[in-house]
């Protein structure tokens, strides 16, 4: 159970230095796409934060939102996010199981009632009891009793958020999203088959500082994360308005790292971090890789056309008016460049970049 010391006393009792804790503030703002400002004040807010309870609930759900997780380097964000949350109760990464467990989630819910978090992964199969059943609790039933005390719900991965895999037609266990269900909680959707790490990490990192979800899109997901599309941060988009393009996965084009738009990427309607944060250690990522973005934070990317087959937006022209583009472009990235060095200027004169060695020395 969460326990009565804050977050710092915490991370001294394991044997964190101040220089770690630092360093580790500094990483979750750049993650979370926070200005250097605000690494005194996150240090300041964790250090007197005290560890809350956390309850994650998986129904409809294949593990890999917890493996992707489970999964990541060490030492990571995530490592020290879960040293600052009582992880009370997870199907798979708990020792204990049968009425032990349920023991596990019915205390934490009775002693944390009004301030624990809820995870989900995994989508409901509404209307559909007898389907999905946990120690004889039907999926929508304990996800109703668990978010009753809940202060916030996390969905955690495409199933949970936008029903995913189990909501493509034709839908035989009638599945839905959390939010069809739980409408009176505040809630965020970290979308993706399976979501980013550091995504699921940041968004508790921002709960635990200030007390609130952070700024969501039009489908409840975070802007630091989802705010721009696959296609606007690729490093094949410079080929996309060139019109040059890969025909197929091992043509010339392919092996020239030409844009995969036509081979069915759908970088375009897909909004994720992936090519900014990427995956194993920030190796590489699908597109990286030499394959075409699925979509997958997106609803219904099961469903969206087949995963192969290119978007309709039209691409016959892209070359032709990538002369003018590129014009307009180099006059505004100029006065883009001016007004950057004016800002980075005007930032250091502030003091708003800060080190890890400035803020040792300040605290």
């Amino acid at each position: 159970m969460a326990e009565a010391r804050t977050l710092g006393e915490s991370l001294r009792h394991q044997g964190v230095s101040r220089r770690g804790f630092l360093k580790f503030c500094a990483a979750t703002a750049s993650v979370m796409a926070l200005p250097p400002s605000m690494v005194p004040v996150m240090a300041a807010a964790l250090e007197k934060a005290r560890r809350p309870s956390l309850i994650w609930l998986s129904f409809q759900e294949c593990t890999g939102c917890t493996e992707s997780l489970t999964r990541s380097h060490a030492p990571t964000l995530e490592d020290l996010i879960f040293d600052f949350i009582s992880l009370d109760y997870h199907h798979t990464l708990q020792a204990a199981s049968g009425d032990a467990a349920e023991a596990a989630r019915e205390k934490a819910m009775h002693e944390n009632f009004g301030s624990y978090l809820l995870v989900v992964d995994g989508s409901l199969p509404n209307e559909n009891n007898g389907y999905s059943t946990i120690a004889g609790i039907s999926n929508l039933e304990m996800l109703k009793q668990t978010a009753e005390g809940a202060a916030a719900v996390i969905a955690v991965g495409t199933c949970a958020a936008f029903g995913g895999l189990p909501h493509a037609a034709p839908n035989p266990t009638n599945a839905v999203p959390v939010s069809e269900i739980i409408t009176d909680k505040p809630l965020i959707n970290v979308s993706g088959c399976p979501p980013i790490p550091a995504v699921i990490s940041g968004v508790l990192a921002h709960y635990l500082i200030f007390g609130q979800l952070p700024e969501l899109d039009a489908l409840n997901r975070p802007l630091a994360f989802y705010g721009q599309s696959i296609h606007d941060r690729c490093y094949r988009r410079s080929f996309y308005d060139k019109g040059l393009f890969a025909e197929t996965f091992d043509d010339e084009g392919a092996k020239k790292g030409w844009c995969l738009y036509r081979l069915g990427c759908k970088g375009p309607m897909t909004y994720n971090a992936c090519a900014t944060i990427k995956w194993n250690q920030g190796l590489s990522w699908p597109i990286e890789s030499g394959h075409g973005c699925l979509g997958c934070s997106e609803p219904n990317f099961w469903d969206a056309g087949g995963f192969y087959r290119a978007l309709s937006i039209p691409t016959a022209d892209i070359a032709k008016t990538a002369g003018y583009a590129a014009a307009t472009g180099v006059a505004l990235g100029a006065a883009a460049g001016v007004m950057n060095r004016r800002k980075t200027s005007a930032a250091a004169e502030k003091h708003e970049i800060v080190t890890v060695d400035d803020l040792e020395k300040s605290s």
